[in-house]
Parts: structure tokens; sequence; C-alpha cells
């Protein structure tokens, strides 16, 4: 029988499974995770050579023209080292770690989650997902709130894949899409674009992309030729939220 316990065991059938339970599932970029792993041991007994917490997110990927969903790795990290888990037996092991201040927030279609997993030699790694919820941090949402009250409509928010120019530590940026829908600059913009690069809590460097609208011949030319694109990169801090709404706008203007 104890055979046929560890044949089964070595495809899944009778291992040990694990459950993590996460304290706080909506939480912000530099704040802490907490939460504990329960691990319950399977009808023999099984060494678990570690166990380790992964974050991931999706991101657009593009190959031969067709766009694929692929995951992206964001950081991981390792929860306990080698123990031996007896047959029916309980672990229930604490963890914490800190949202790194780069992950992306869920929004649109980007989804993010922690994969936990028990490392267990010649036999099927007994795994466990968890999504969570990745709200804005103060600045950012500062930034945000600024382009609204300016007029203009997220219309697409996702993770793609990245030129190597444009790439921090990820293959990935997250991309927001903004149209003007109303104010001073409807009829003068095609679109805004924004990639944000989080330094930390208190400060973050922006990307913008300005999209002017083609105005006259020399507009649709310039159009046709990508030339009516300006990319402008600005460092914003947390000195900035009282008057960001001015900070953004000048920015824009300045590139109409």
């Amino acid at each position: 029988m104890s055979l046929f316990n560890k044949i089964f065991a070595s495809v899944g059938i009778g291992a040990a499974t694990v459950d993590t339970k996460i304290e706080k599932s909506t939480i912000i970029p530099g704040e802490i995770v907490k939460g504990e792993i329960d691990v319950q041991g399977g009808s023999i007994e099984q060494k678990i050579d570690s166990i380790y917490l992964s974050l991931y997110t999706t991101y657009i990927k593009e190959v031969d023209d067709k766009k694929y969903s692929s995951s992206g790795l964001i950081d991981g990290f390792r929860i306990a080292e080698s123990f031996q888990l007896q047959p029916n037996e309980r672990k229930v092991l604490p963890f914490s770690f800190q949202l790194p201040i780069d992950t992306p927030i869920t929004i649109g279609r980007t989804k993010i989650w922690v994969s936990t997993g028990l490392n267990i030699k010649n036999a099927v790694d007994p795994n466990d997902k968890d999504y969570l919820k990745i709200m804005p941090t103060p600045l950012m949402s500062s930034v945000l709130q600024a382009i609204s009250d300016l007029g203009f409509r997220l219309r697409e928010a996702e993770c793609e894949e990245a030129p190597y120019r444009l790439r921090n530590r990820f293959p990935f940026v997250q991309e927001f899409e903004f149209v003007p829908a109303a104010g001073s600059f409807k009829g003068r913009l095609d679109e805004l674009e924004m990639i944000f690069y989080p330094k930390s809590s208190h400060e973050i460097e922006l990307l913008i992309q300005v999209d002017r609208r083609a105005s006259g011949l020399g507009g649709f030319l310039s159009e046709a030729l990508e030339m009516d694109e300006t990319n402008v990169k600005i460092t914003v801090s947390s000195a900035d939220i009282s008057i960001m709404k001015d900070k953004m706008k000048s920015v824009i203007q300045a590139y109409c």
C-alpha cells in the first residue's frame, strides 16, 4: 500500500496540498502583504524542499502580428526551507512581504495574483493562486485625477510588452491611454498616453506621449509620418499633489 501511495502522490493523488490566506487583498504598492500558508499533509510522508510565493501579472505580447496574453513575474519570495511533512500533518506558516513599488495597478484588463508553490522532489508541485486588487498610490491617484479634471477619459489601460528603451526591470510596461472628452484639449489632441515609472511612494517618473490632432494638409502629412507624436519625460513628487492639475496642463499645452 505504501508503494502505491508513493506512486499516487508522485502524480498528485493523496499528496500534500497548500492554501494561502491573504490578510488584506486590496493593497497599495509599497505596503506590506501579510497572510499565512496552510500546508496539509497527504497520505504519505513527503519532503518539502521549499515554499515560495511568486507575484505575477498579465501582459500583452505580440508575435508575428498576433497578440497573446502572457504572464509576467513581478517578484518572488522564499517562505520556508526544507522540512518533512508527515501524513495528514498540518503546518500553518505566517508570511509577509513588501509589495514592490512598481507593481501595476489592477485597472482595465490587468490582473495581479500571488502564486504559492511547494517544491517537492519527484512529485507534482502543489500550488495555489490568490488575486490581489492593487490600488494606485496617493501620488499616482493625484496624476490620474488631474488628467481626468482636464477633460480626459481613460480609454484603455493594460500591460504590454515594451521595447528595450522603455523597459525598467520588467519586459513590459503598464500603458494608460486617454482621449480628450471635454475641456480645452478636446479637438486639439487625438489621445494622450502615459507610463508610470515609480521611484518611491513619493516620486514618479512619467513618460507622456502627446498625440496631436491633424489639422490641414501639413497636419495629415505629419500624422502619416507619425511626426504628430511627442514624447515627454517629467518627474512628479508628493510636493506637486496640490498643483498637479496645473502642472499636467502646462506640460500638455507645451506640446499641443
